[in-house]
């Protein structure tokens, strides 16, 4: 299990490679990048992100839900990769990568850290468009239905 803040960009293939070096028990990677958009949902232009996060609370809380992600689902090994800072459209923001002896547990164990990350985790995010002022943006209500299905399922 692997948590990581940090301002840097990081190269996708080039942590999977990392995570599964020399290891024969994993049979699936599941992967899930997010990127900065260059537009909101309603059509608005947007110029950069901002993240912020409070140092130690954050990467301790990423930390418990990667180990939960853990003992829900068959993982070998995980890895949560979150950067803040100022970011323009098309940079990475998040990896998640889960491997699994079987897909299913992969594919269900990426969604499960996603759904908890664009609802829960402890980063505050700002978008500024081209014309208008800065603004905080908070978890869509789909993005909260979709979180909400874990929490029946004895997770918050």
């Amino acid at each position: 299990m692997v948590v990581r803040v940090q301002t840097e960009d990081f190269d996708v293939g080039a942590e999977i490679k990392q995570l599964t070096a020399g290891r024969t028990d994993i049979g699936a990677v599941a992967t899930f990048t997010g990127l900065v958009r260059g537009g909101t949902a309603s059509g608005a232009s947007i110029q950069s992100m901002t993240l912020e996060h409070y140092p130690g609370m954050t990467e301790n809380e990423l930390a418990r839900v990667e180990a939960a992600a853990h003992d829900r689902f068959p993982l070998q090994a995980s890895l949560i990769v979150h950067r803040i800072g100022e970011l323009a459209p098309g940079d990475n923001i998040v990896l998640v990568i889960a491997a699994s002896p079987h897909r299913r547990a992969a594919f269900e164990a990426a969604e499960f850290l996603m759904d908890y990350l664009k609802t829960k985790a402890p980063f505050w995010k700002k978008e500024a468009g081209a014309n208008s002022e800065a603004k905080w943006v908070d978890a869509r209500e789909t993005d909260q239905a979709a979180q909400a299905r874990w929490q029946a399922q004895d997770f918050d």
